[in-house]
């Protein structure tokens, strides 16, 4: 039954890492496999169309781009003819949406898949045999799940994931927690090992190469009972503290990177296991700081790290649970007071929290606004998605006060954005006019403001003035309109030309940020630039 077209969508979101649940339906149906013709776009690409396939598969992420998944579905839909059996819907959203995505009129006969490919193929893919669907006799097969990923399908597409030189594996899945924020007990259920990190490594530099780098993406390794043989194990694949990959005359320096992160609850009760980590080509080591109720066993695994030598580390901070403004910006705070005392590099990657079954990024927690939201988000589409621990780049980022950083979040968000040219340059003049206004009104005029710019779209600010009583505070809403485009270009090209600093220092590689698509709204689509690659706008404040 083999030479059948299957057609692998990747919807055209942004995002870091290659989808493995596809490249392992690659492997399933490909040259080593069913030897059918398989082929993978990102987006909806028109050239498709030209192909009668007899299965697509669509991959699915980040819950709130609905949208954007819903185009691709809508895509596959039309490339079968509307025989919606022939569609398969998997991945994260998919997964924690699944009612939703099933309750969709629109959709009806797709076949949406929930949860790990970890039956025999045709259990996983709820085949049905007295259909006579394409291999659903193969109820005893190797799991989908359990393959090693086919890397040759990256090669069909001209967008660029920042992070592909790269063994992509797990060693162990599920976790021991049941954070109310994360989805991770639902996709995978409780902590468990893997098969063989062995067996993937061998497999994938057999078919497709050596790779320089090793990603795991467990949500919880330190928890795994065989944590010490995990280490072992890597070490002896090649990735120990130091180790480099030769290609040709060149020396690449090799990198382990458990990019879900590790538990500071664990880490803190034991330095046995920051000496362990401490063996592997770790980098960065990054730990998760959730909120202030973790504040002393991340301390503590800090301090761990620092005496195991481990000097590079990376964490993520969420915001917009239960948290509030004050409480991200202590945690922020707190890693530049460890840098300065421990003499390390600690970046931090504050994650927006949104209820991991919302499709949309409307969520506004108990504790914040909309506006302060939009006010973090700008700052970090400014730094790259980087909170750098060095004082002098914190400080003018974030403040060196909760004051001073909630009065940052209250700004216009082009003064925010554009930072240098309001503070230093051309625009001096107009920020010191807007903050002795923002400095005239009273703390209920304020709340007043605030509640005004919560309440609309930034394109409605300069609207309904008359509802805003008093003279102080039509005036002072007048700041927060938004300048037209031209007007940004054009300061944009000016700061372009100005900006001779290094601001390299306060950044990191690119393999090593994290993935948030919510820093930006971008699509990508074939024939277009941000088809081709994956770059950020940025205005580091030097």
């Amino acid at each position: 039954m083999a030479n059948k077209n299957i057609l692998l969508v990747e919807p055209g979101y942004r995002n870091k890492y290659p989808p493995l649940g596809l490249m392992k339906i690659a492997q399933y149906h490909g040259p080593s496999g069913k030897k059918d013709n398989v082929r993978f776009v990102k987006g909806e690409d028109p050239s498709a169309r030209d192909t009668a396939w007899d299965r697509v598969y669509i991959t699915t992420l980040f819950s709130f781009e609905w949208e954007r998944t819903a185009r691709s579905i809508d895509y596959a839909l039309h490339l079968v003819g509307g025989q919606a059996h022939r569609v398969f819907v998997g991945g994260i959203a998919a997964s924690l949406m699944h009612e939703k995505y099933v309750a969709a009129p629109q959709w009806r006969g797709v076949r949406f898949i929930q949860g790990l490919l970890g039956d025999a193929p045709a259990i996983s893919l709820r085949l049905d045999p007295f259909e006579e669907e394409l291999y659903a006799d193969d109820v005893s097969g190797k799991p989908i799940e359990d393959l090693v990923p086919d890397y040759s399908i990256l090669e069909q597409i001209g967008y660029e994931y920042p992070v592909s030189d790269a063994y992509f594996t797990y060693a162990s899945r599920g976790c021991v927690r049941k954070c109310a924020f994360c989805g991770v007990p639902k996709l995978e259920g409780g902590q468990r090992d893997t098969n063989s990190l062995s067996e993937v490594i061998e497999g994938v530099s057999r078919l497709y190469g050596e790779k320089r780098d090793l990603i795991l993406m467990d949500n919880n390794v330190v928890a795994s009972a065989n944590f010490k043989d995990i280490v072992a194990e890597i070490i002896d694949l090649g990735f120990e503290r130091g180790a480099t990959l030769k290609r040709g005359r060149y020396e690449l320096q090799r990198r382990v990177d458990f990019n879900q992160g590790v538990d500071a609850r664990i880490l803190c009760k034991n330095s046995m296991y920051l000496q362990q980590l401490s063996r592997i080509a770790l980098k960065p080591l990054r730990i998760a700081f959730d909120h202030l109720g973790v504040k002393k066993p991340y301390v503590q695994a800090i301090r761990f790290a620092a005496e195991a030598g481990i000097t590079g580390l990376s964490n993520y901070m969420l915001y917009n649970f239960h948290d509030s403004p004050s409480d991200l910006f202590e945690r922020m705070r707190l890693n530049v007071t460890l840098n300065e005392e421990l003499g390390i590099r600690i970046f931090s990657f504050p994650m927006r929290y949104q209820p991991v079954t919302r499709p949309d990024r409307g969520h506004v927690g108990g504790n914040w606004n909309s506006y302060y939201l939009r006010s973090m988000q700008v700052i970090l589409q400014a730094t790259h998605g980087i909170v750098s621990g060095a004082p002098e780049f914190f400080r003018k980022a974030f403040g060196d006060t909760y004051e001073e950083f909630e009065g940052i979040l209250f700004r216009p968000h082009h003064f925010i954005f554009n930072r240098d040219w309001y503070e230093q340059f051309d625009g001096r003049s107009e920020f010191e006019s807007f903050q002795a206004a923002m400095g005239a009104l009273s703390a209920d005029e304020r709340t007043d403001l605030l509640e005004y710019l919560c309440s609309r779209d930034r394109s409605d600010y300069a609207r309904d003035l008359s509802m805003l009583t008093g003279r102080r505070l039509r005036e002072a809403v007048r700041y927060f309109v938004p300048m037209s485009k031209a007007d940004e270009a054009r300061i944009w090209e000016v700061q372009k030309r100005r900006r001779a600093a290094d601001v390299n220092a306060y950044l990191v590689p690119e393999d090593e940020l994290v993935e948030d698509a919510a820093l930006t709204d971008q699509d990508v689509q074939p024939g277009t630039r941000a088809g081709q690659e994956l770059k950020h706008t940025t205005q580091v404040y030097a």
